[in-house]
């Protein structure tokens, strides 16, 4: 590498970094929460009709 190159080099290293566009994460914030919000409303929807039978359910004893 030349004086030049390592000059330029550096030069490209000092350049201001690009700027990133924050509505983008934003977005997929959102649409992260529009994923969940449907799922949980998909879980309540079904969620009532669903039964564990007691036979194969553990349980679990807290603290007394």
């Amino acid at each position: 590498m030349t004086e030049a190159d390592a000059i330029q080099r550096a030069r490209d290293l000092l350049a201001p970094p690009a700027v990133r566009d924050p509505a983008m994460g934003a977005l997929g914030a959102a649409l992260l929460a529009a994923v969940s919000a449907l799922m949980l409303a998909g879980a309540v929807i079904v969620g009532p009709g669903f039964e564990v039978d007691p036979s194969s359910s553990v349980v679990v004893r807290g603290f007394d």
